[in-house]
């Protein structure tokens, strides 16, 4: 029998419907990686392996009568921002530490109902506020790559740095994601994983605890493209509680990973070979161009002349949502709370104490955006700068099937490193941020290793609901970079 962590889920799906191993050994097998690792990463706030061996218990019943689902007796790791019934969730702040659910995400409903095991409560940067992973009240995450020849810790990237760091360390199988201006693929690109950020509107926002509501999407994070089109087929769909959410019919997106990508029409935008872009990340980029010239793609250059504004515009909006949807706590209804002498001090008291630095930051900023005599200078005028950056991406759609840019400027970075400026972290979503304005779905796909060891991720951009052909040229890059490099820290057969 093959080490049971290291599957991918697609071979795990196999292995499970040959009854070469149960949903039960499956899910011990992780159990036992992550009292083995999490220690060290510090990926789950809330471990849940008693609740885990119930599902397993389940998946494997349900195998056995015939009545199994498309998931069933995958473990995964759930990211801490998706409410689940009865099991903590925290948004890795403290406001929220004592908060427990009496109700389902709409993403968690579908993959429970798909049969998927739960192994715990994934980290990340608060309220999903960060590109590093380290803004979380429970502690940094640790991305399990090192730089060859040191043993310096690096973030995983952020916001859903626990969830990237756990499958990539072999102590979850997938994981659940959020989006907001790139915070799966990010973390995506430097942990070695692949993750998709589905069109806005393809998974349900019910039950996630919003950030910014016009940009925020759930998404699955694998570490395969496959594996991913597996996840995403589970949690899309339409959700009559989400008001954002398309009623549109969910493809198949597995089928759509053995189409190849001969005959369509790959855009390379000129904007994204912005000053001061790695060589290294330069070369994959070119790589990555005739990696799909070779199979028969056509390579056309494209213009996105917007982009330069997308750092800017999404650091107003985002935060300008993040304030309104942030008033919400205010320690009367959930959550924790710090008494006052009255209820005005009580509030002030509670959100103090509750909010980390870098909420309080973005709180700030959207306050005074959405301020009287500023509104129109700065919200208003962003969110017409928005719909120019949809208009790029329209036309360049009119041209091409998919667009190919990296997904982030560098490798992982160590703890510590670039946290001074909040600018040059912010910078962190460059290559991101313009698909999660435009609402566009996006992946990052692993295709090489930096001169430190470190991996990189390539980007595919597609046209709103045409996550099949994002899919499609996913794999194609996936197979021609041939990435098996491992990280340092993972689950091994002494585990």
């Amino acid at each position: 029998m093959s080490f049971l962590p290291e599957l991918t889920i697609a071979a795990a799906l196999d292995g499970l419907a040959a009854r070469s191993f149960s949903a039960v050994e499956l899910t011990t097998a992780h159990i036992a990686a992550i009292a083995a690792l999490d220690g060290e990463l510090n990926a789950f706030i809330t471990q849940t392996p008693e609740l885990a061996l119930e599902m397993a218990k389940s998946a494997d019943a349900a195998r056995a009568n015939g009545t199994a689902g498309p998931l069933s007796g995958i473990p995964l790791a759930i990211k801490d921002l998706f409410c689940t019934e009865g099991v903590r969730t925290t948004a890795a702040a403290k406001i929220l530490e004592p908060f427990v659910p009496r109700y389902e995400s709409t993403v968690t409903a579908q993959l429970k109902a798909a049969g998927a095991v739960f192994l715990g409560k994934a980290n990340l940067d608060e309220f999903a506020m960060g590109s590093s992973n380290m803004t979380s009240a429970f502690g940094a995450v640790t991305n399990p790559w090192q730089r060859e020849g040191s043993d310096a810790k690096l973030v995983p990237g952020g916001s859903s740095g626990g969830s990237a760091a756990a499958v990539a360390s072999r102590m979850a199988m997938g994981a659940t994601g959020t989006d907001t201006g790139g915070s799966i693929r990010q973390p995506a690109s430097f942990t070695g994983i692949t993750g998709i950020k589905p069109t806005y509107g393809r998974c349900s926002r019910y039950g996630i605890v919003a950030f910014a509501s016009s940009l925020d999407q759930a998404g699955p994070m694998a570490r395969s493209v496959e594996d991913c089109a597996v996840l995403l087929q589970a949690m899309s769909g339409f959700d009559a509680r989400d008001s954002t959410s398309a009623e549109r019919v969910v493809p198949d997106f597995r089928s759509a990973v053995r189409r190849g990508v001969k005959g369509l029409r790959i855009g390379v935008p000129a904007e994204y070979r912005m000053d001061g872009l790695s060589p290294e990340i330069d070369a994959l980029w070119t790589r990555g161009i005739s990696w799909l010239k070779a199979q028969g793609a056509e390579i056309i250059d494209v213009s996105l002349p917007h982009t330069k504004y997308g750092l800017p515009v999404y650091y107003i909006v985002a935060p300008a949502e993040a304030s309104s949807n942030l008033a919400r706590y205010d320690g009367v209804r959930f959550g924790a709370r710090v008494d006052g002498e009255d209820l005005i001090d009580m509030y002030e008291k509670t959100r103090a104490a509750g909010f980390g630095a870098e909420v309080k930051r973005r709180i700030m900023i959207g306050t005074y955006v959405l301020s009287a005599g500023y509104y129109d200078a700065y919200y208003l005028k962003a969110q017409k700068v928005r719909a120019l950056i949809l208009q790029d991406f329209t036309q360049a759609f009119a041209k091409v099937d998919v667009l190919l840019t990296p997904t982030a400027p560098s490798a992982a970075f160590g703890q510590g490193e670039k946290m001074d400026d909040p600018v040059t972290m912010y910078l962190n979503d460059v290559f991101t941020v313009p698909a999660s304005l435009a609402g566009v779905p996006a992946m990052s796909v692993p295709a090489g290793l930096d001169r430190q060891g470190l991996p990189l991720g390539l980007q595919i951009i597609g046209r709103h609901f045409d996550e099949e052909t994002v899919f499609a040229v996913g794999a194609a890059l996936e197979q021609a970079a041939g990435f098996s490099a491992l990280p340092a820290i993972r689950a091994r057969e002494t585990v």
